[in-house]
C-alpha cells in the first residue's frame, strides 16, 4: 500500500502530535498519582506536621508509622480487614465456579432450556431488582446479619457471564469433539480442555469479582450490624462521615491525629487491589476483547 493511499491513522504522527500525547499522558499520571501520594504521605506524617499543614502533607519531614501500628494493634479496622479479605476470597471463588459452570452450559448448542435461561439472565441485567425486594428476599432466606448476604445476592454478574460464555464459544469445536471421542464427559471437558484454554478470561473475570467484593459497602450497610462491617463500610464511616475514630479505630481507644488514621485506613483499603492488578494486567485486554467480540 502506497503512502498516499494509507488511512490517516496509519501515518506517522507529527512531532506536535507526539508532544501533545506526552503532555496529556503526564497530566493524567499526575492526576492519578499525586492524590495517592498525598494520602500516603499524610498517613506517614507526624501529628504535629499534619496540624501545621492544615490536615494534608505532600512529603513528610518526619515519617512515622504510628497510625498503622495503632490500627493493626487491634480494633474494628483490623477486624473489618479480615472480614473484607474473607468475603473477597470466598465470594470470588463461589462466583467464579457458578459463572464458569453456567457460562459453559449456555455456550454449548442444544442444551435443554439453554435459550430461555439465557434470556432470563439477560432480563435480570436489563431490569435489576430494587432495594426493597432484595432486602425482603435476604430477610426471608435468613441471611440478615450474616456474611452470606454479601455474596449470594451478587453471586453471578451478567456481564462476567457473557464474557465467559463468549470465550467458551470461541474455542474451536474440534477440541470439544475430540474430547467427546475420547470418552470425556461434560465435567471432564470443562476441567481438562476448556479451563486450561481460558486462563485470560478467568483472570479478568476473577479480577472483576474480587474488586467488586473488596469495594462493596452498600450491601453491608443494609444487611449487617456495625460489628460485622467490612473494611469499605468502616472506611466510609470514618473518612466520609468522620465519626468513630476516637473510640473505635484503635485498640487504645484514642488517636493523636485522626487525619493520619483516616488516610492510613484508606491506604490499607487501596493497596491490596494495586498489588494484585499488575499480575493480571497481561490477561486483561485479551480476556475482555475475546469474550466481547465473540458474544
Amino acid at each position: 500500500m502506497s503512502a498516499s493511499a494509507r488511512p490517516a491513522w496509519m501515518e506517522k504522527p507529527r512531532p506536535t502530535t507526539q508532544a501533545a500525547k506526552a503532555v496529556a499522558l503526564v497530566v493524567v499520571v499526575l492526576l492519578v498519582c499525586v492524590p495517592f501520594l498525598v494520602i500516603l504521605s499524610t498517613s506517614l506524617a507526624s501529628p504535629k506536621e499534619v496540624v501545621d499543614n492544615g490536615g494534608w502533607v505532600l512529603w513528610p519531614t518526619e515519617p512515622t508509622t504510628q497510625a498503622y501500628r495503632d490500627i493493626f494493634e487491634g480494633g474494628i479496622v483490623t477486624h473489618a480487614l479480615g472480614v473484607s479479605a474473607g468475603v473477597t476470597v470466598v465470594g470470588t471463588l463461589f462466583s467464579l465456579f457458578c459463572t464458569v459452570t453456567l457460562a459453559y452450559a449456555l455456550s454449548r448448542p442444544g442444551v435443554f432450556g439453554g435459550r430461555p435461561v439465557l434470556l432470563l439472565v439477560l432480563f435480570t441485567f436489563l431490569f435489576p431488582p430494587g432495594i426493597i425486594p432484595s432486602f425482603l428476599l435476604v430477610k426471608e432466606l435468613g441471611l440478615l446479619d450474616s456474611y452470606g448476604s454479601l455474596i449470594f445476592p451478587v453471586l453471578i454478574n451478567v456481564f462476567n457471564l457473557v464474557v465467559m460464555r463468549g470465550f467458551f464459544q470461541s474455542i474451536p469445536e474440534e477440541l470439544y469433539e475430540a474430547a467427546r471421542l475420547d470418552g470425556a464427559g461434560d465435567w471432564r471437558v470443562l476441567w481438562s480442555v476448556v479451563l486450561p484454554l481460558s486462563k485470560a478470561a478467568l483472570a479478568v473475570v476473577g479480577l472483576f469479582y474480587a474488586v467488586a467484593y473488596w469495594n462493596s459497602w452498600f450491601y453491608a450497610s443494609l444487611y449487617l450490624e456495625s460489628d460485622h462491617w467490612p473494611l469499605q463500610q468502616v472506611l466510609r464511616t470514618y473518612v466520609v462521615a468522620g465519626s468513630g475514630l476516637t473510640d473505635a479505630a484503635t485498640s487504645e481507644g484514642t488517636v493523636n491525629a485522626p487525619q493520619t488514621v483516616q488516610m492510613a485506613v484508606l491506604v490499607i483499603a487501596t493497596v491490596p487491589i494495586l498489588l494484585i492488578y499488575p499480575f493480571l494486567q497481561k490477561y486483561f485486554t485479551k480476556g475482555v476483547l475475546t469474550g466481547a467480540i465473540k458474544s
